[in-house]
């Protein structure tokens, strides 16, 4: 029978319940990290060094980070690799060019990957068309539409939350093409969809994310899984932060 790492959850809110529970289905050990948020009397050094030991201590392989997103990521991101573990970090990333140099620097040095959760990216037909489409950028446009018929509790804008699902599949699809429309929007009616155009032509694929039943959450880390021995995981820090820069084109 095949071992499947085990990993170390930092962060237990409704999304984190999510995680474990779908890694629990997917007979995955996991050990949930207490207190992930930094305590007033800790200095950055004292709070990495109290992660490190968490996580040094579960035994795991992979850190899972469910936390909101924030300056504390990347201290967490760093605590993990510290312990030797690779990390799975949820969307969007928030961190300056210069924090993923440093933080990809650390990752080079101590052998480990650093991936991140857009799991709309490993769609089937989002992967039909990175083949299809992919070397075709420049002669292409890329819409879509991310609405959520909820008011917003994440604390994020529209455009960090969901348009940077968006962002993420133009990114691993055609990064070359303009972004001919993204609208994204809480409180109005559920729709998720995208879609590639010719350049001033007709639309030449689109997709109704809603009415997708595949688990792209566990293919995601079972991607990340077996990546983990090369380290070629395609969401990377690198890859994470291509799509925040073009959020901020598009502010």
């Amino acid at each position: 029978m095949r071992e499947f790492p085990e990993y170390a959850l930092l962060g237990a809110g409704r999304f984190g319940k999510r995680i474990l529970s779908i890694l629990a289905s997917e007979n995955r050990r996991c050990t949930v990290i207490p207190e992930p948020r930094q305590r007033s009397s800790e200095t950055d050094d004292q709070y990495r060094e109290r992660l490190k030991t968490a996580f040094s201590a579960s035994g795991a392989r992979v850190a899972w980070l469910t936390v909101s997103p924030g300056s504390h990521v990347a201290k967490m991101i760093q605590a993990a690799m510290d312990a030797g573990l690779h990390v799975l970090v949820e969307k969007p990333w928030l961190g300056t060019a210069d924090v993923t140099r440093k933080l990809l620097a650390s990752a080079k040095q101590s052998g480990l990957q650093v991936g991140f959760d857009y799991e709309y990216c490993f769609l089937t037909t989002v992967e039909q068309w990175r083949t299809e489409f992919g070397g075709r950028g420049k002669q292409l446009r890329f819409g879509g539409r991310f609405y959520l018929n909820r008011i917003n509790h994440s604390g994020l804008s529209a455009i960090d939350n969901l348009g940077t699902h968006l962002l993420a599949i133009r990114e691993y699809v055609v990064p070359e093409a303009e972004v001919a429309e993204l609208t994204c929007a809480y409180e109005t009616p559920d729709e998720r969809r995208i879609w590639i155009k010719q350049q001033n032509g007709p639309i030449v694929a689109e997709l109704d994310l809603l009415k997708l039943t595949e688990p792209i959450i566990q293919r995601l880390f079972k991607i990340f899984e077996s990546t983990i021995a090369d380290r070629n995981f395609p969401i990377d820090l690198n890859f994470a932060l291509r799509v925040a820069e073009q959020v901020n084109t598009l502010r």
